[in-house]
């Protein structure tokens, strides 16, 4: 071999450094630029908020959290959210079966109409539901006549909630399912199951770190959500506040300690989700790894006999 490669060549072999392969130098560089914005957009402020929110001392910390109107924000915001995410939850399992099982015409409607929420400003949804269900609105007679209130009330509250959150749930059910298809529902199908005993036996385990990926997601964007909630809510204190709108007040009446330790159950919030989200994100790759070794093993004999 290497007479042919002196004949050719005239000398050794050349081995070319791969395309893709970075310098030492120019790696290190990347990996700091990263390290140093995490660290300047996301770990200052979060150690700004937990610093701010301690400044006074834990006494003062602990007054501002058992406030009743914190308190009344905190019941607030977990009904909100504990609505919203089953809502959303069965919505979005059915709207992602649909979509990724059946080809129908008005398909892709469909799928615009499910990121609306991504692309319409917070706010001008909470305006559009007050044009719907305010007094002065397309529903607000009937409403009234109904003696129902929805605006300026825990029904818009939820209602906003539930709009801006929807879509979450459904894309990540929908990328998990169409990513995995439909294979095993339609050998089952062919074998007599019925709709439900394949959702429950087969698709189910196939999609439940996906489901639970955006049941967190959104949680998190529930709990969290402001601009459409503020229209809707009327700044109500111990009615109709969040946390987030309990946080904006305590700030605008110049109360930064207590603004500050509010935003932190907020900002706990966040870095409980985001640890459960790579847990969930670790369990699903742990999940997979026993079926992609499985069909390796069975392709294993196919690819040994083409090869002999």
């Amino acid at each position: 071999m290497s007479g042919i490669v002196s004949y050719l060549g005239g000398g050794p072999a050349r081995v070319d450094r791969p395309a893709l392969e970075e310098r030492r130098g120019l790696r290190w560089l990347l990996i700091g630029l990263g390290l140093g914005f995490l660290g300047l957009f996301l770990l200052v402020p979060l150690a700004v908020v937990f610093l701010t929110a301690l400044r006074d001392g834990l006494g003062a910390y602990a007054r501002a959290v058992s406030d009743p109107e914190t308190l009344s924000a905190i019941r607030l915001t977990l009904t909100a959210a504990g609505i919203a995410v089953p809502l959303n939850l069965v919505f979005g399992v059915t709207a992602a079966w649909l979509l990724s099982k059946y080809e129908f015409s008005g398909r892709s409607l469909l799928i615009t109409l499910i990121d609306l929420p991504f692309s319409v400003s917070p706010v001008v949804a909470g305006l559009v539901f007050v044009l719907l269900f305010g007094a002065r609105g397309w529903f607000g007679p009937l409403l009234e006549q109904l003696d129902v209130k929805v605006i300026f009330a825990v029904p818009g509250i939820v209602i906003a909630t539930t709009f801006i959150t929807f879509p979450l749930v459904a894309r990540e059910v929908l990328s998990v399912m169409q990513a995995q298809g439909s294979d095993e529902e339609e050998a089952a199908l062919t074998l007599g199951a019925s709709g439900w005993q394949i959702f429950r036996r087969i698709t189910l385990p196939k999609i439940k770190w996906g489901v639970l990926y955006g049941v967190i997601l959104c949680n998190a964007r529930a709990m969290g959500e402001f601009g459409a909630v503020s229209v809707v809510s009327g700044h109500i204190r111990g009615e109709t506040t969040t946390i987030p709108l309990h946080v904006e007040i305590l700030y605008g009446e110049y109360h930064f300690a207590a603004a500050f330790a509010v935003a932190s159950l907020l900002a706990l919030i966040a870095v409980f989700t985001l640890l459960l989200k790579q847990w969930v994100a670790w369990q699903s790759r742990r999940s997979l790894e026993p079926r992609a070794a499985s069909r390796a093993t069975v392709a294993a004999p196919a690819v040994g006999g083409a090869a002999i």
